[in-house]
């Protein structure tokens, strides 16, 4: 895993596995401030937060798209919190489990006072599905900030993946974020560090500023 000496890396290395929820009953309180990551099954959202942290197995990756279907939660420390939402848009998983998470993510979403954002991962080679064009919706009728990774820039030239980008960019509200991202060769973690820290409301001196009440439109 490609080390990173930014000044905010310590923050995340911090990450440890705090619980696990497969409906809204089973969340932990709703209080301090949240970031969280989602995207279809796949599309490398597990290892985007394992470079962040630096951690290999923090968010368990596998072969099996789909596989994991429980709403992960992650400490930083006393007020901040990660969390790793279940991969979408997988055809083989049963249509009864299907059903409930286009249940419960929208209602996470929407219900979640903690939640200060959304990372969004898609593949740069093929992004904007259907199912991700409805996350995507159902982020700006949360009011949530929202910001794209486009993962495995690696498979890509520079060049292709610049076209992409610009592409890609072009179909979203501007207020969104989007960049190229890299796990393997470490691209773009620099900004992902820059996007957490805004929103999780690290500031030189340790603590969070007193929570602000949510925008009504995503933003960058």
């Amino acid at each position: 895993m490609r080390e990173t000496s930014h000044p905010s890396a310590a923050r995340y290395r911090r990450a440890s596995f705090l619980t696990s929820a497969h409906n809204l009953r089973q969340l932990p309180p709703d209080e301090g401030l949240e970031v969280a990551f989602a995207g279809r099954s796949n599309a490398g959202k597990s290892s985007a937060i394992n470079l962040i942290t630096g951690q290999r197995q923090l968010a368990r990756t596998s072969k099996q798209p789909g596989r994991t279907q429980q709403i992960m939660f992650f400490r930083l420390d006393d007020e901040r919190r990660l969390v790793d939402l279940p991969g979408y848009g997988f055809a083989r998983v049963p249509l009864k489990v299907k059903r409930h998470w286009e249940q419960t993510l929208p209602r996470f979403l929407q219900g979640r006072e903690s939640l200060q954002g959304v990372i969004l991962v898609m593949d740069v080679r093929h992004p904007l599905a259907a199912a991700d064009r409805q996350f995507i919706e159902w982020c700006g009728q949360a009011g949530l900030p929202l910001h794209i990774l486009l993962t495995k820039a690696d498979k890509l030239s520079r060049g292709a993946g610049v076209r992409q980008l610009r592409e890609v960019a072009s179909q979203l509200d501007e207020r969104i974020g989007i960049q190229l991202f890299s796990s393997h060769e470490g691209e773009g973690l620099e900004t992902v560090f820059e996007v957490l820290d805004r929103w999780l409301r690290y500031r030189r001196a340790e603590g969070p500023e007193k929570k602000r009440p949510r925008p009504n439109q995503g933003e960058g």
